[in-house]
């Protein structure tokens, strides 16, 4: 892998470029925003300050509903609201839920730990505003895909002993260890949407050091998982990250976590952005629905 974390060679792209790529394309095979699904603008306070959000809650529920947490994913380096309004627009819907889909903030301008420190704040703030917002604070559940799942196990660590506790985490796709690269590295390395050279780019733009990819809440993998909360993981078989998936799926159950693995074997990487066009797709998000539905309501 090659490493240089001060200034990454652009071997997959200007950064820039990747992320208008991602707003103009990522929702074109989407489900569409539905009607009956309002979206409204919300802002937490964080340590970087204002974190910005989006709350997709569906008409009549008001009070005392049930919370999902969404985290984008996109490499902590692309990826935001935009990328992801459909597909949180829909769990919403087909759940019956409201979804908080956080956007934080993004390296190379934000370096780790500073995304993942926005994402603790705005769990924070959910519990925090749960009355003023209408939410239900023992129904709040954290889902994410590829970083995003990064991130939802990352904060289910650091809060596992929160005054408030999370009661469910479903990781799509999760990147879950930056030290190392498994078998599935070289099986899928090219031709499967995602790339192992895609991978190390976007390492090498969120990283500080090789020391930050031994910290917990870069690499969850080789956290502290006892006592966190039970989770899913939707794993795509056709998918550079699909081993370090499977061992943290592993290591949970090993700890007593109560966990849901599941290896969609036709699934590429990011399943999640597409499907209202690809069956295939539209199949993993539905197993997403069904997880959180049995879990969180």
């Amino acid at each position: 892998m090659v490493k240089n974390y001060t200034d990454p060679p652009d071997y997959v792209g200007p950064v820039q470029e990747r992320r208008d790529d991602y707003e103009e394309k990522g929702h074109w095979l989407a489900y569409p925003l539905s009607p009956d699904v309002p979206i409204t603008p919300h802002v937490f306070d964080g340590p970087a300050g204002p974190i910005n959000c989006e709350i997709h809650r569906p008409k009549g529920m008001d009070k005392n509903a049930p919370v999902l947490i969404y985290y984008h994913g996109g490499g902590h380096v692309i990826g935001s609201l935009v990328t992801h309004r459909e597909a949180c627009n829909r769990l919403a819907l087909d759940i019956g839920c409201v979804v908080v889909a956080v956007d934080y903030r993004l390296a190379p301008e934000h370096k780790f730990p500073i995304g993942i420190n926005d994402c603790l704040a705005a769990f924070d703030g959910v519990m925090e505003q749960a009355d003023t917002l209408g939410f239900d604070r023992t129904r709040v559940a954290m889902a994410g895909d590829s970083a995003g799942g990064n991130i939802s196990a990352a904060v289910a660590q650091q809060r596992k002993n929160a005054e408030h506790p999370l009661r469910y985490q479903v990781l799509i796709v999760p990147w879950l260890d930056m030290s190392k690269q498994t078998r599935s590295y070289e099986l899928f390395a090219e031709g499967f949407l995602l790339e192992k050279v895609e991978m190390e780019w976007y390492t090498n733009h969120y990283l500080r050091s090789d020391e930050d990819a031994l910290d917990p809440m870069a690499s969850p993998l080789l956290g502290d998982v006892e006592g966190v909360c039970p989770a899913a993981l939707v794993i795509a078989g056709f998918d550079p990250l699909r081993d370090e998936g499977v061992a943290y799926g592993e290591k949970l159950k090993a700890a007593g976590v109560e966990a849901d693995v599941r290896v969609i074997e036709d699934l590429v990487h990011p399943f999640m952005n597409f499907p209202g066009r690809v069956p295939a797709a539209g199949a993993g998000f539905q197993q997403v629905v069904d997880i959180l539905r049995v879990n969180l309501l």
